[in-house]
């Protein structure tokens, strides 16, 4: 599970320096905002509690991309990721093409959106150093009077880190791709973009690989505990398996949400409920994953059936990858689950 190494290792890592970078201006908030990212910025530096994470490792279920419990199936939803990070649904699917560029061409790119122009030693193939961002930002001050530009430059570097720190991070743990900038350059339509059927895309993507090599990653990246396994963990992560395994039906409600709550409520008009229970693609350039809430229904307050056998050529989309594709437009490769996800 490469999403294992990428939240444990590397979201902690980015989003607590880019917290500590700068104290965001109303300005460069009003722009967040405006492209969707406000909410991720407002949920701050993530909590993760690894011994929980193992316990459900072993539940998952790549065919399905649920975790199975006894008294059933339960998983990440559209509703979830915009209800925790108000990012938008509705709209078009996070696709393209996959640019290839020399490294000046880079640079100067950057220079046009992101308003400066990295080192060529900042670059990796299409690949960004984030340390390269975050010495930028440090050296701008955002003020009432500074010009409209430069505070959108400045949104951008910001929403470049969330993106590679939390919503889609780098396996490398310091780069972020220059590809998703280009969802950014015009700042008036890029909510028009389903982010947030995009990072779910991503997570769920990333989740496929066998239970075994998953937790020995959950294991080398816990290293905040910096204690054997098998003499620290093993005994909690026990206390939490017969918790998950011992849940009875009867108590099984998932109300997870005050939708009365003033946080919940200051986002409601952006909500689509309508699009929560949707069996749809989610898209995010070469990964393609479907989205199964009709396996979840009690997390909707419904009745659950007995799920469907899973579709097996949903399991082939798992083998497509951006690895030595540059250049290929993913838009055309995934047309008929654009088509799709449109209708």
């Amino acid at each position: 599970m490469q999403a294992a190494k990428r939240l444990l290792a590397c979201s902690r890592k980015r989003l607590h320096a880019s917290s500590q970078a700068c104290d965001m201006h109303v300005r460069v908030l009003d722009v967040l905002h405006q492209i969707g990212f406000y909410g991720v910025y407002r949920c701050g530096r993530p909590v993760y509690d690894c011994h929980l994470i193992t316990a459900l490792v072993e539940r998952w279920r790549p065919e399905t991309h649920t975790f199975h419990f006894r008294v059933g199936e339960a998983t990440i939803t559209l509703e979830d990721v915009q209800i925790i990070w108000a990012l938008p649904i509705d709209g078009l699917p996070v696709t393209g093409l996959d640019i290839e560029r020399s490294t000046e061409e880079w640079q100067i790119y950057c220079r046009e959106y992101l308003g400066f122009s990295p080192d060529e030693e900042a670059f990796k193939g299409s690949r960004l150093h984030t340390h390269a961002i975050m010495n930028f930002i440090r050296t701008v001050e955002i003020t009432h009077d500074t010009p409209r530009p430069t505070v959108v430059q400045y949104t951008r570097c910001i929403a470049m880190l969330l993106l590679g720190g939390l919503m889609c991070p780098d396996s490398s743990g310091n780069m972020v791709p220059l590809l998703y900038l280009s969802k950014l350059e015009e700042i008036n339509t890029a909510r028009n973009y389903s982010w947030g059927s995009a990072v779910l895309a991503f997570y769920t993507g990333n989740y496929v690989m066998p239970v075994s090599k998953a937790k020995r990653q959950l294991v080398v990246h816990c290293n905040c505990y910096r204690h054997n396994f098998t003499r620290t963990v093993r005994t909690t992560v026990r206390v939490i398996r017969d918790i998950l395994d011992n849940m009875p039906e009867d108590q099984f409600i998932w109300q997870p949400y005050d939708m009365d709550s003033d946080r919940i409520m200051a986002y409601a008009a952006d909500f689509t409920p309508e699009l929560w229970r949707s069996t749809c693609p989610l898209i995010f350039y070469a990964i393609v994953e479907i989205h199964h809430p009709e396996r979840v229904l009690r997390q909707f307050g419904m009745r659950q059936n007995i799920p469907e056998m899973p579709d097996s050529r949903d399991m082939t989309l798992h083998q497509i990858s951006r690895k030595a594709r540059t250049g290929t437009d993913w838009g055309v490769q995934h047309i008929l689950h654009i088509r799709r996800w449109q209708r």
